[in-house]
């Protein structure tokens, strides 16, 4: 309060000898002086900061709002593409896009290295074509998250794509893999840009994780054939009623004669089998149980009733199994540490 005091003192001590024009009297300045500095207008410091795009209008919020609904980035982050981008939608998704793609890139090379030995298995089975999907994070907890569900989700349906676009005459089943690279490469799809490397890099940029598309196998077959398929530990995507994901994941292709209305029951009962006895070929119905044959689909006890073995549990259901796939999430990696 003293400062105050003698600031007024001063001023007014200095009243007759400086007077400005337009005021009357120093006085007024005086007063003008001592009293509270005017704030500035609040439309002045908005247009400032948010730009001219982005008024007060109810249409600028909509688009704001458009946009981090549509991308999922934040609103600083999406109030600053639509800044740079002039209030252009379109360009403002793809300037987003392009950053968190710039900042994926970046994590990938910093955690590249750090063990994988989490994640998911993405079964997706359409028409006569199954495919197998394993894609590995670090954590349990990332495994779990949305985003990375739908990181799996996309490497699938780009797996299924690319089966779907082989042009191949179907006389028997056809089994195919795909290691991480031949993965990496495939399309992301009609609604996605780039590639599946382009998405995992995104993904990593979200979740702050090393990620690895690991590898992906894929069934297609013929009239005459049937895919069962068993996951272990199932959820189902929350966008894609027919993927199913979990921590292991088996295909058995079986050869029937005619259509049989127990088929997904029985399909589901050898993928189980496939998943806890994990053998290692199919072999016949004339081995002997025990020994060698322990790795032998056929002549192993059956999962189910181990008092017969597996065989003895097909033959009379009238389907004859030709091959199988087993996905255990994070297998190989023990073994990789090891050396």
């Amino acid at each position: 309060m003293s400062l105050l005091r003698s600031l007024r003192f001063y001023l007014f001590a200095r009243t007759e000898s400086c007077p400005v024009k337009g005021l009357g009297s120093c006085t007024d300045l005086l007063s003008l002086q001592a009293g509270p500095l005017p704030l500035q207008s609040p439309q002045l410091w908005h247009t400032f900061h948010a730009g001219p795009w982005l008024s007060s209008s109810a249409s600028s919020k909509e688009l704001l709002m458009k946009l981090r609904r549509k991308t999922g980035y934040s609103f600083v982050n999406c109030k600053k593409a639509l800044e740079t981008c002039g209030g252009d939608l379109k360009q403002a998704e793809s300037w987003l896009h392009e950053q968190a793609q710039k900042e994926g890139w970046s994590k990938a090379a910093k955690l590249h290295g750090r063990k994988t030995k989490e994640g998911l298995i993405g079964l997706l089975q359409e028409e006569n074509t199954t495919v197998l999907v394993e894609v590995n994070c670090e954590t349990d907890f990332v495994s779990r998250n949305l985003k990375f569900q739908q990181l799996v989700q996309q490497v699938a349906l780009g797996t299924m794509l690319h089966c779907q676009s082989l042009k191949d005459q179907l006389s028997t089943y056809n089994k195919g893999f795909l290691n991480s690279s031949e993965l990496s490469e495939l399309p992301a799809g009609p609604e996605r840009e780039g590639s599946l490397k382009d998405q995992l890099a995104l993904a990593i940029g979200k979740l702050g994780e090393n990620m690895i598309l690991k590898r992906a196998a894929w069934v297609k077959v013929p009239a005459g054939f049937y895919v069962g398929s068993y996951v272990h530990g199932a959820t189902h995507s929350p966008s894609l009623h027919n993927l199913v994901l979990g921590k292991y994941g088996a295909l058995v292709v079986c050869e029937t004669s005619e259509c049989k209305a127990n088929l997904e029951d029985l399909g589901r009962r050898l993928g189980q089998h496939v998943v806890g006895m994990a053998p290692l070929s199919v072999g016949s119905l004339d081995d002997e149980p025990g020994g060698e044959t322990e790795t032998k689909m056929l002549s192993q006890p059956y999962l189910l009733d181990p008092s017969i073995t597996l065989g003895q549990y097909v033959q009379p259901q009238g389907v004859s199994v030709v091959d199988f796939v087993r996905f255990e999430c994070g297998e190989g990696e023990e073994a990789a540490e090891a050396e």
